[in-house]
């Protein structure tokens, strides 16, 4: 179970006050949701009759033909068990008429719910009656004994939950969706018949989206469309999805009809993120639950993925994203120093990491009012670097007007593995992290003769694999990278590379863009160039970066990753090579806890990170057998 819902939206062309026609066509459109794998499919408010009908809701003969629309449709339904089918009509109940939601499935009307807030501005009073003049809780409707209320939920087969609410229930500071998501409700289904005004579409998205943020839900608009009567107002026809503040997917043109719009919805995010933050269960009163319709059977192959979850994909957004990021990162350091009254002290590479940290300690100075020259930069060159990397290294710090030093390191190593006996032709674990500790050692104690701190160069991606040697690169006085991902990091430079702030180290910046990825720990090729590529060694951080997100910021099953992976990498990796890594990630991630059990300060940039402190909270002796051995049978 992947946990994705299909949710078709569907506005047919009505024709008001002719029930025979537009059931014809509800159940037209039914089949083409159900050719398209649909879960859900929601219609607007009062489709069966058309929202315009005025005083001819009064008349008996389009009641009496509203309720036969509704019974065919619910008999429709009847060959097509998987569809979940929420339809719009009026009713009469004990002598006063209700603007209601129909809930059917497999040839049942499963629940009514009527609206609660009526529309002032469209004189709805006239002629229907507020849920709250209801006096029963269960009424015989087209045959059947039904439940009814504003109080109502609707549980599928497997335990997904969904509320129902009418047009302008949304627009009300306390809406019935409130009540039904505190009570379960994940997805909310808003039946509606809004018209069109200059700015108003605007309005419904912005309404939409911070419902679904603020419940944690996916909520789903659909208005009655512009074929509805247009004596006094044109119908926009409307339709949104939103999962937690994001639009899924709406419809294209301003004023619509005739159409489908089909889309998938990730439960899973939605109860991870509940689970963890405790969005429901909290209901004031209580919700009647209405056993309602079968699974999902969505597999997910109409959700939208991105392949680095953690990089916007538009141009202006990750502009603006790299930019933000920046800014806490530096403020963050800046803080720190201005506590302490230090320093900065970093060991410059010529790689990724310590460029960005190097640029957020520039910058966090001048935050300061203090020159770049507080910031000691010290390259220590060792059997692995190669000229490439020491002259980006050295051109950087130079352009940045920061204090240069360079401690070159391979005496040191030298006779540390004599002192312990390591063989300098063996090219193991020791081998590399002793080149790692002692250039930890060099930056502590040079910051304590320049009363500096040691500013961390290690990232999110890293933490996660452990890919740090304890005590060494894993330690300093402040990490400004450890929330960012390797994948954004990369972005965040290319950003800053076109910043007048840094227009004097632009050419240098790309240069570095454009160098592979590696710890430099083993000797240069032939040629003299990177020999350890960390990507070759670990897996392509593309793919971990993927890892983490639905790991970590969602609680994703191996299972679930591995499918999503799969999808949103098909164009570069087999799934032999996703399984492959995905397996490193597992055994690397629970392995390597202890690291981070100890990892130093830094700043939280975004949803994900490994803070003991604050955001994982994970024991350094937790068993992944159960990860692992999920992600080896798929």
């Amino acid at each position: 179970m992947l946990d994705f819902i299909r949710i078709a939206c569907i506005v047919p062309e009505v024709q008001v006050g002719n029930p025979l026609k537009n059931t014809g066509d509800i159940c037209a459109w039914l089949d083409r949701a159900e050719e398209a794998g649909s879960d859900l499919v929601l219609l607007p408010e009062l489709a069966i009759t058309g929202y315009t009908c005025g005083d001819l809701f009064l008349q008996e003969t389009l009641l009496h033909s509203a309720e036969e629309g509704l019974k065919t449709v619910a008999g429709y339904t009847e060959k097509y068990p998987a569809l979940t089918v929420v339809v719009g009509v009026p009713l009469r109940l004990g002598g006063l008429l209700y603007n209601c939601a129909a809930v059917i499935s497999a040839g049942c009307i499963r629940g009514i719910v009527p609206k609660t807030y009526l529309a002032g501005e469209m004189g709805e009073s006239r002629w229907f009656a507020p849920a709250s003049k209801l006096l029963v809780t269960n009424i015989r409707c087209a045959g059947q004994e039904v439940p009814i209320g504003s109080d109502l939920l609707f549980s599928l087969a497997d335990g997904t939950i969904f509320g129902v609410e009418i047009c302008e229930d949304l627009w009300r500071p306390v809406s019935p969706s409130a009540r039904l998501v505190a009570a379960g409700a994940e997805v909310i289904l808003n039946l509606s018949a809004s018209n069109e005004l200059v700015g108003k579409r605007a309005r419904r998205q912005e309404l939409v989206c911070s419902q679904s943020a603020a419940n944690c839900c996916t909520y789903v608009l659909v208005s009655a469309g512009y074929t509805e009567s247009t004596q006094d107002t044109v119908f926009s026809g409307h339709s949104v999805v939103a999962e937690k503040g994001r639009i899924l997917k709406e419809n294209e043109h301003l004023l619509d009809a005739g159409y489908m719009m089909v889309c998938d919805s990730d439960l899973g995010k939605l109860r991870y993120l509940r689970q963890k933050n405790g969005y429901a269960g909290v209901a004031a009163q209580p919700c009647r639950v209405v056993e309602c319709g079968d699974a999902p059977r969505s597999d997910g192959s109409l959700y939208e993925l991105n392949k680095l979850p953690f990089v916007p994909k538009t141009w202006d957004v990750r502009q603006a994203r790299c930019r933000e990021v920046f800014e806490i990162q530096v403020r963050g350091l800046a803080q720190r120093l201005k506590t302490v009254g230090s320093n900065a002290v970093i060991g410059v590479s010529g790689g990724l990491d310590s460029t960005l940290a190097l640029l957020v300690a520039v910058e966090a100075m001048a935050v300061l009012g203090r020159p770049a020259s507080d910031v000691h930069g010290i390259t220590m060159p060792c059997f692995g670097t190669t000229n490439r990397t020491y002259q980006n290294a050295l051109t950087l710090m130079e352009k940045l007007g920061i204090t240069v030093k360079e401690i070159p390191i391979r005496d040191a190593v030298k006779v540390h593995f004599a002192d312990i006996g390591q063989d300098i032709e063996k090219f193991d674990a020791t081998y590399e992290n002793a080149q790692a500790r002692e250039r930890t050692q060099v930056l502590m104690d040079y910051a304590g003769i320049h009363k500096g701190i040691v500013v961390g160069t290690g990232d999110l991606s890293e933490l996660a694999l452990g890919w740090c040697t304890y005590n060494g690169d894993h330690m300093s006085m402040y990490g400004v990278n450890a929330s960012v991902p390797k994948t954004l990091i990369r972005f965040v430079i290319e950003t800053l590379a076109e910043d007048a702030r840094f227009a004097s180290a632009r050419e240098v910046l790309l240069d570095i863009l454009d160098t592979p990825i590696s710890p430099e720990l083993l000797p240069p090729d032939a040629q003299g160039k990177i020999a350890q590529q960390t990507e070759d060694l670990v897996g392509p951080y593309a793919l971990h970066d993927f890892f983490i997100y639905c790991a970590v910021r969602y609680g994703f099953s191996p299972k679930k990753i591995y499918a999503l992976a799969c999808r949103a990498f098909a164009d570069m990796f087999d799934s032999a090579t996703v399984k492959k890594w995905l397996v490193v990630f597992y055994r690397r991630f629970f392995s390597q806890q202890f690291k981070r059990s100890c990892m130093p300060d830094g700043p939280k940039v975004g949803m994900v990170s490994f803070s003991p402190r604050t955001d994982w909270h994970m024991p350094s002796d937790g068993c992944g057998k159960l990860w692992i051995e999920e992600a080896e049978s798929l």
